[in-house]
C-alpha cells in the first residue's frame, strides 16, 4: 500500500515538473525591456478563486520594475468594490532568463512563472503554475502596453491557455475598468 502511494506521489510529482518544463520560455529574455507599466488584457484559470471572482474582474495596471539585486517588483492596482487595491510581489529571478519563482505567505501557495512571448512594446503573455496544500493549478495572464490588443493577440492567448488544459469558461478577456488614473485606480 505505502509502495503503491509513493508511487502515485512520484508520478505526480514527475506531472508537475513536465508541466512545468513544457511551458516555454521567450527565447533571448531581455528583462530591462520587460519593465513597465502593462494592462492586465486577458486571465485564464482552472483555480477555484477564479471561478468565484470571474464575474467581478476587471482590467487592471501592473507596473514592473527591477530591485538592485536583479528581481522583479510586481505592482497590480486593480478595482475592488469602489476602490482601488493595490498588491506587491517580488518575483525571484531563475537560472533560466524569463522564468521566475514568487512565494505568497498570504495563500501558502508558491508559483513558478514564465514569461511565454513578448515583443515588450505591445505585449507579454506570462502562465504561472501554482503549487498550494490544497493541490495545483494554472494561470495565464495576457499584458499590453495600452488597454486594447488586436484581435490576433487575444486570439493567440486564447489558444495557448487551450494548450495548458484550460477551458472556455476558465478563459476572460478583462472588461475596462474606466479610466484609471496614474497609480491605474
Amino acid at each position: 500500500m505505502q509502495a503503491t502511494l509513493l508511487g502515485i506521489l512520484g508520478l505526480a510529482l514527475l506531472g508537475t515538473l513536465h508541466a512545468q518544463d513544457s511551458i516555454p520560455v521567450q527565447a533571448d529574455f531581455q528583462q530591462d525591456k520587460l519593465t513597465g507599466r502593462w494592462y492586465s488584457i486577458g486571465l485564464a484559470s482552472n483555480s477555484n478563486w477564479f471561478k468565484e471572482k470571474r464575474h467581478l474582474m476587471k482590467m487592471c495596471t501592473t507596473i514592473i520594475s527591477t530591485t538592485a539585486d536583479g528581481n522583479l517588483e510586481v505592482t497590480s492596482t486593480y478595482p475592488k468594490g469602489d476602490q482601488c487595491v493595490t498588491r506587491n510581489s517580488l518575483y525571484t529571478k531563475t537560472e533560466q532568463p524569463g522564468r521566475f519563482s514568487y512565494t505568497s505567505a498570504r495563500w501558502g501557495s508558491k508559483h513558478n512563472i514564465h514569461v511565454v512571448e513578448t515583443n515588450y512594446e505591445e505585449y507579454a503573455l506570462v502562465a504561472t503554475q501554482i503549487s498550494k496544500s490544497t493541490g495545483s493549478s494554472t494561470m495565464v495572464l495576457l499584458y499590453s502596453r495600452t488597454k486594447e490588443l488586436s484581435p490576433e493577440r487575444l486570439e493567440m492567448f486564447t489558444q495557448f491557455s487551450k494548450e495548458q488544459g484550460l477551458t472556455d469558461d476558465e478563459i476572460l478577456i478583462l472588461p475596462h475598468t474606466g479610466e484609471l488614473g496614474a497609480q491605474g485606480g
